[in-house]
């Protein structure tokens, strides 16, 4: 270790650790209040942007976009849902700065400058999957959810079925709750999917995982994948099979990022005179 890699601040005692927590957990909270405020004074925008696929899906269909409120309490309880996530997404930089200023003292300079770009890339990816799934995956679900209108109709011009009549001119008058449950659903399991890249190459800088070791598990992680695109998705395997493609390319681009750690710190440890050849076997 180099003679500047050192830690910034001198060592506090556990009770001046402990009133920093409390200050940065307090200056969290603080700041979450306020935004969840800010966030139920403009949840109906926010609502009419998450609203904004559907209505458009409708509209290639000639359709009227129309929500219905099922529940006395329905609106109130999405407005309150709103400023829950919208107010933490607002808070998010806040409280992350706040956590990241009470853990960066104990850090060697060396680990700061290792672990910065993992905590900027996990809100990115995160905004990236968010993004895919609101451009991409939601007009698509619905387009495929909303065609089963249209079997209904063509079963209804051709005289109806063998068990009776079928209804005619069926059109889509969702529940706001349930559907803004689905859309957040979409949004927050692609956001999470899309942390797996910094979830594995972190590991693979800290040396938890090589990427030996995920090429050969290549094929749990297809099953995993497969598993998880399952539960996150709605019961169509077209969602879970647009959920995997765009999943799995970034377990391969994990194992490229934990290839280049690794032959960094095999580089490193070769100009220290520390590396051993059979080290990576041993891993």
């Amino acid at each position: 270790m180099s003679a500047n890699d050192t830690i910034d601040d001198t060592a506090q005692p556990l009770i001046e650790h402990l009133k920093e927590l409390r200050n940065r957990v307090l200056i969290s909270i603080s700041v979450y209040a306020l935004c969840f405020i800010l966030g139920y004074v403009i949840w109906q925008p926010i609502f009419n942007i998450l609203s904004h696929p559907m209505c458009q899906v409708l509209a290639e269909r000639g359709e009227e976009c129309r929500l219905v409120l099922i529940k006395m309490q329905e609106g109130f309880f999405v407005a309150i849902r709103i400023a829950l996530w919208g107010g933490f997404a607002m808070a998010f930089p806040i409280i992350a700065y706040q956590m990241w200023r009470f853990v960066a003292p104990g850090l060697y300079r060396s680990e700061k400058n290792a672990f910065l770009p993992f905590l900027v890339a996990s809100p990115v990816m995160f905004f990236m999957g968010g993004a895919f799934a609101y451009f991409v995956i939601l007009p698509f679900a619905f387009t495929f959810f909303l065609g089963f209108a249209d079997t209904f109709q063509e079963q209804a011009a051709s005289g109806g079925s063998a068990l009776g009549a079928v209804p005619t001119g069926v059109v889509y008058q969702g529940s706001i709750e349930a559907y803004l449950s689905l859309t957040m659903t979409f949004v927050m399991a692609f956001g999470l999917c899309f942390q797996l890249p910094v979830l594995l190459t972190l590991m693979g800088r800290a040396g938890l995982i090589s990427s030996r070791g995920l090429k050969h598990t290549r094929k749990y992680a297809v099953v995993g994948i497969l598993a998880v695109s399952a539960i996150v998705t709605p019961p169509d395997i077209f969602s879970q099979i647009i959920l995997f493609a765009a999943v799995y390319p970034l377990y391969e681009i994990s194992i490229l990022f934990v290839q280049k750690f690794e032959r960094d710190r095999e580089a490193q440890a070769r100009a220290d005179g520390t590396w051993v050849e059979d080290e990576e076997e041993g891993a």
